[in-house]
């Protein structure tokens, strides 16, 4: 057996299962620094899934994915600072802003292509970057916006539980999707546009349907990242963020449902223990991906395969 067929075989659900209660006990042996690494990496797993959907299943290169998330986090936050909205009441704002966010700038951009729908989703998100940096008096700029977290801040252990849930349903959500006939539409648009049209895909439709979604799931963990951090700030919403987004996307594996959930948690490991260097850390990484690319584009995911038929050649050799 081939060491991929973990990743993707019938062995998938009980490799799964073993994972997840690896991850449910992991609390008892971690100290609080480690709790937050793996709450943050919780959250980046969501955020890169729901770009990948969009970027490396439907073939959409969005650049405005974490200003989504962002978005979701102020919804919230502004409501309860300018009205004293209850916390749980008002983050349900941010999934339907995001959401509809999604249609608007769907509408307005799924017609363009390539580089001219990159560049325009870039400008939505320094937009409103700089929107939120300028407007003090409603945003409180680059001052920050507090926000009242939802555990407090001297146990990390329902945060981490919290968020295990909240990555555990959006990646079966998205697992779903991917499987359904919606995947098989996403697939035939990013191969072949002119001939999924051809074949009777609105492609349009279905377009601006993973664009919504994928706003949608990125302002839902991105509301929930916020009162956690407790601290919003047009930081953010730096196109470095989205760097960092589509890195662990790439050198996880981008088009791959694993390659997310693999890349995601290392590079945020790998940003920690590079967090001295400040933003040449951003540097390395790009050289990392670079080298990655040039030797195996499908990344992590793609290593593995490579390795894993290097090594069953090796032992049908040895028969």
């Amino acid at each position: 057996m081939r060491i991929f067929d973990l990743f993707i075989g019938r062995w998938a659900i009980a490799i799964s299962i073993i994972v997840i209660i690896l991850l449910a006990i992991a609390p008892i042996g971690l100290r609080g620094y480690q709790l937050h690494i793996l709450i943050v990496s919780f959250y980046y797993v969501v955020l890169v899934s729901s770009w990948n959907l969009l970027a490396g299943y439907t073939g959409q290169f969005s650049l405005a994915h974490h200003s989504f998330a962002t978005i979701g986090g102020y919804a919230s936050g502004l409501l309860i600072f300018h009205f004293g909205t209850p916390i749980w009441l008002s983050m349900l704002a941010a999934p339907i802003l995001t959401l509809l966010l999604g249609l608007i700038l769907g509408v307005l951009v799924l017609r363009m292509r390539t580089i001219y729908l990159a560049i325009a989703t870039w400008a939505f998100g320094e937009t409103f970057r700089i929107t939120i940096s300028a407007n003090y008096t409603l945003t409180r700029g680059d001052a920050g916006l507090s926000v009242p977290s939802l555990f407090g801040l001297s146990d990390l252990r329902p945060y981490y539980y919290l968020f295990l849930v909240l990555m555990i349903l959006a990646l079966l959500f998205m697992r779903w999707l991917v499987l359904s006939p919606v995947g098989s539409f996403m697939r035939a648009i990013k191969d072949d546009e002119l001939a999924a049209k051809a074949m009777g895909v609105n492609t349009i439709r279905w377009k601006l349907f993973i664009f919504s979604i994928t706003s949608c799931i990125a302002g839902t963990i991105g509301v929930f990242y916020a009162h956690y951090i407790a601290l919003l700030s047009p930081v953010t919403m730096k196109f470095t963020e989205m760097g960092k987004i589509v890195i662990m996307a790439t050198m996880g594996g981008l088009g791959s449902f694993i390659g997310p959930i693999i890349g995601a948690p290392l590079v945020q490991i790998l940003f920690e223990w590079t967090r001295t260097y400040g933003e040449w850390r951003m540097v390395v990484f790009a050289l990392i991906v670079i080298i990655l690319m040039r030797v195996e584009r499908r990344g992590v995911v793609g290593l593995i395969q490579r390795l894993s038929r290097l090594a069953t050649d090796g032992a049908d050799r040895c028969k």
